[in-house]
């Protein structure tokens, strides 16, 4: 069906190859670029139009954009939506990405009048992706084949670092894309204090019990499903300062049926499904997570604060789906495996120095990165040579 999927689309591509190119589409499967997606709308001229298409986890983020005048539309893979979607892409100059998208395996355009931009939905990456995630060179030739289409289409990737730079282009076997230093537009918001203020207020007037308290979030990666739960004593440890409240942070996939619940039972321990992480890491006096990308943000978030990296499946994640080879050299602290030592590392409550760590993943944002998105793509003249 994939397949049949992707020739659907190089075909109708093919029939709309010729139509005038004039607008911007975003591809959204991550909500942390709502303010760039924003500012592209209220920087167009007149006669181009912003459509964005939207994956339906991000649901509520698509409504916020509907209410400020943008166009959404729920990404689907199925006949209808190819037949009356592919040829509004099609007059596309500039298409952004927050992620891989298997529709473009099979896009048919002219590069030098449409371009594909990665966006990407992290800063950095301690796990491994691509062609160096192990799962996916397991996958048969055919599937291999459409991935490496999908990942020839992107014409640029907006970079934060050198070091992501490297990645992307082990990951994706990049021969010909530019690798632009530009930094990431999603980080520019943790460099303003006034925004940092407005959602830490949003969360303590939802949220009152985590006012004036140390908030310890746990916020661990995606996990399958029968590898959800951490080790018995995680929640104890997390609760080893008896004056601190636990946050705990899952992603929406996570099937809460498999929780093993009866240790969140405690006073101070609650999941909080109705901020997002983001939100709750500008209250959080500690970050516990794993391989969470969301850790390359909390550094930009100032102050002090502390960051613990647990990881108890180290061994398993090394194989799938693999972490950066060098980590232990770059991480900010040092990964811990056990309970015992998370109890320790929350009771000793020290903060850390990210300086070393933002030198090495955060080098090109500086809070000015929307600017110069909007300079490139939305305000240049001669599209040709943006």
């Amino acid at each position: 069906m994939k397949f049949i999927y992707t020739w659907l689309i190089r075909l109708v591509s093919s029939l709309c190859y010729f139509r005038k190119k004039k607008n911007v589409y975003y591809l959204m499967s991550y909500s942390n670029n709502l303010h760039l997606i924003k500012r592209i709308a209220a920087t167009l001229p007149n006669d181009q139009k912003l459509v964005v298409w939207y994956n339906p986890r991000v649901l509520v983020a698509a409504y916020d954009l509907k209410a400020f005048g943008i166009e959404t539309i729920p990404l689907h893979k199925n006949w209808w939506f190819i037949l009356r979607q592919i040829p509004r892409l099609m007059t596309a100059r500039v298409l952004f990405c927050d992620n891989y998208y298997s529709l473009l395996a099979g896009l048919v355009r002219p590069k030098t009048k449409m371009k594909i931009v990665q966006l990407w939905h992290a800063d950095g990456s301690i796990k491994r992706f691509g062609w160096k995630n192990p799962r996916n060179l397991q996958k048969s030739f055919l599937q291999r084949r459409r991935h490496q289409q999908v990942y020839n289409q992107f014409d640029e990737f907006l970079l934060s670092s050198p070091q992501m730079g490297s990645i992307f282009k082990e990951s994706f076997a990049l021969k010909r894309a530019k690798l632009l230093p530009m930094g990431s537009p999603r980080s520019d918001r943790l460099f303003s204090n006034k925004w940092l203020t407005q959602v830490q207020k949003r969360v303590y007037l939802a949220a009152p019990e985590l006012k004036n308290k140390r908030v310890i979030l746990y916020a661990p990666t995606f996990r399958r499903t029968g590898q959800i739960n951490p080790p018995l004593g995680t929640i104890a440890a997390l609760t080893a300062d008896p004056d601190a409240i636990v946050a705990i942070k899952l992603y929406q996939e996570v099937d809460r049926s498999q929780l093993h619940l009866d240790q969140l039972h405690q006073e101070r321990v609650k999941i909080y499904d109705e901020f997002s992480t983001t939100d709750l890491m500008t209250v959080a006096d500690t970050f516990v997570t794993d391989y969470s990308s969301y850790a390359f943000d909390y550094s930009l978030m100032g102050g002090q604060r502390q960051a613990i990296f647990y990881m108890y499946d180290l061994d398993d994640f090394k194989k799938v789906p693999g972490i950066q080879p060098d980590f232990q050299a770059w991480l900010p602290t040092a990964p811990i495996t056990t309970p015992q030592e998370l109890a320790v590392a929350i009771c000793q409550q020290q903060s850390t120095d990210f300086t070393t760590f933002n030198q090495m993943w955060n080098t090109y944002n500086d809070g000015h990165v929307y600017q110069r998105v909007l300079d490139r793509y939305v305000l240049a003249t001669n599209h040709k040579g943006a």
